[in-house]
């Protein structure tokens, strides 16, 4: 395995880093002294974006791919790997947030674009470094989850669906990969102001700018917590829905309206 200079300096690879929590987190992390392997289907804005940070291409490399293909992932763990270095954290990061409504036959390609992109980009994503980062006895595999995930929303039938699978999937390889020195780190934010959040047309309560989530997530990835909501107020947001009996949760949400159709991002 070959890697470029500066790989004494830890190394982090996101997904979805042309926007949003993405770019918060790249940016955090660079602060902190580490390099970062950011990947992003907009390829083009990310690499202006990273002109911008006046980042060197020691600090910063970008791949472009799309999450929804597995050999978009394993080319960029290759190129990676080649040049930079297997990764000390991986993120999984990259999303996307439409509504659904499943009266519709339309609305199935909409679900299955839903779990392709958030629920199989995380495995395509995870994939390719899962057996390197064991074989070197440590590593970490973020995934980033919502608080959707914690109960089913009218009109959230796909978001909620992705993110509570993405809680599951990582919960399951948490207990396949900790023999092995591998951490596995779910991430479950609130309301955060990106783009995915900018067109809604209902409250948020506690929302969040960016860099405060990415400043809170790098110290919950560096603590090696297993599982956490950011911010604090929605942790207790999210316990409270789970507590909820299912009488009680239906007869909350059942005047809800479906959320609106939104182009992917």
């Amino acid at each position: 395995m070959r890697a470029g200079v500066g790989t004494h300096r830890r190394l982090v690879l996101i997904t979805g880093a042309s926007s949003g929590i993405g770019q918060a987190l790249a940016a955090e992390y660079v602060a902190r002294g580490w390099r970062v392997a950011l990947v992003a289907r907009r390829q083009a804005a990310l690499q202006d974006w990273i002109a911008q940070q006046g980042w060197s291409q020691e600090q910063a490399c970008s791949y472009g791919a799309d999450v929804r293909r597995d050999e978009d992932m394993a080319e960029v763990a290759r190129q990676c790997l080649a040049h930079q270095g297997l990764p000390d954290v991986v993120i999984a990061n990259a999303g996307i947030s439409v509504g659904v409504d499943l009266r519709y036959a339309e609305d199935l390609g909409v679900l299955r674009d839903l779990y392709e992109t958030n629920v199989l980009g995380v495995a395509a994503t995870f994939q390719p470094f899962i057996e390197p980062m064991v074989a070197r006895g440590q590593g970490a595999l973020v995934g980033i989850a919502s608080v959707a995930a914690a109960r089913g929303l009218p009109g959230h039938a796909g978001y909620c669906g992705t993110k509570a699978a993405v809680v599951q999937m990582c919960e399951t390889l948490r207990g396949e990969l900790a023999p092995a020195g591998v951490r596995v780190v779910t991430l479950a934010p609130g309301y955060v102001a990106t783009p995915l959040t900018q067109d809604n047309d209902y409250p948020m309560p506690f929302l969040m700018r960016p860099e405060v989530f990415a400043r809170q997530a790098v110290n919950a990835i560096e603590r090696g917590v297993r599982f956490k909501v950011i911010p604090w107020q929605m942790g207790v947001v999210y316990a409270l829905l789970r507590a909820l009996p299912r009488a009680l949760f239906d007869a909350l949400v059942g005047a809800q309206t479906h959320r609106k159709k939104r182009r992917r991002p």
